[in-house]
């Protein structure tokens, strides 16, 4: 039997590939988990990024928005187990920034 949650609805399954998706993002990306942090702009510390990669926090909206903006997709590329992230993410600021630093080191 479902319970309802506190607005009436029926609860909305867990998306099980969204941690692997987002990893996969920042992987793209060229970035760490702390460089991560700051791109997504959120006081959100690479421990958020960490436990949302590994699934073991889901994210909530405002960051699920920003990781779609810097990858370039719709949230629902993220959110459903059905859909891929295109396989070459559009190379942003962030990558770009990482790649610099780099070359100087």
């Amino acid at each position: 039997m479902w319970r309802l949650d506190l607005m009436g609805r029926l609860p909305r399954p867990r998306p099980r590939r969204l941690g692997e998706k987002l990893l996969g993002i920042r992987e793209q990306m060229g970035l760490s988990q702390t460089e991560m942090s700051s791109e997504l702009d959120l006081q959100v510390d690479y421990s958020a990024v960490s436990q949302y990669e590994l699934g073991t926090r889901e994210p909530p909206l405002p960051v699920l928005l920003r990781y779609g903006r810097l990858a370039g997709v719709i949230v629902d590329v993220l959110i459903d187990d059905k859909m891929e992230l295109p396989p070459h993410l559009p190379v942003g600021r962030a990558a770009s920034r990482s790649k610099r630093r780099e070359k100087r080191r």
